[in-house]
């Protein structure tokens, strides 16, 4: 797996680096050779802190925890933190598509901290997150 990790993956075009959903890192846990090689293959790996918290709040016990926390520190994913524009953002998503699209807040706040970061979201979750159109979303088909 290791040896992988020098390789680049190109997504969207070459645009930015790559935030993982939340479903890249179940897909993952769960198996699916897809999603880990999409996770062995980024050079520079990123979640949102909602998608820490969310791996966290998974986790049914203090072993899957510690795991969660090791798997992370391991391959080197770094967690961007909530701001106040990530918040604002993830507001106005909820306004503008909760309702026609099903947008939650988690959600919002994971498309929101791609986008105030400038990086492609990695996620199976097309339904939700097409609708916001300054998102770089690449599509994970498991």
């Amino acid at each position: 797996m290791k040896h992988l990790l020098k390789l680049k993956w190109l997504h969207c075009g070459g645009e930015g680096t790559v935030i993982f959903d939340t479903d890249i890192f179940i897909f993952a846990q769960r198996g699916n050779e897809k999603a880990v090689d999409l996770m062995e293959k980024s050079e520079e790996r990123y979640l949102s802190v909602q998608t820490y918290m969310e791996l966290l709040q998974g986790a049914k016990n203090k072993v899957q925890h510690t795991y969660v926390k090791d798997f992370l520190s391991s391959f080197g994913f770094s967690v961007l933190p909530l701001t106040e524009n990530i918040g604002h953002r993830a507001s106005i998503y909820l306004e503008e598509y909760a309702l026609s699209s099903g947008l939650r807040a988690g959600d919002a706040i994971i498309a929101a901290t791609a986008v105030e970061n400038h990086k492609v979201l990695a996620s199976s979750n097309a339904k939700h997150f097409k609708p916001i159109k300054e998102l770089q979303l690449s599509i994970f088909k498991p």
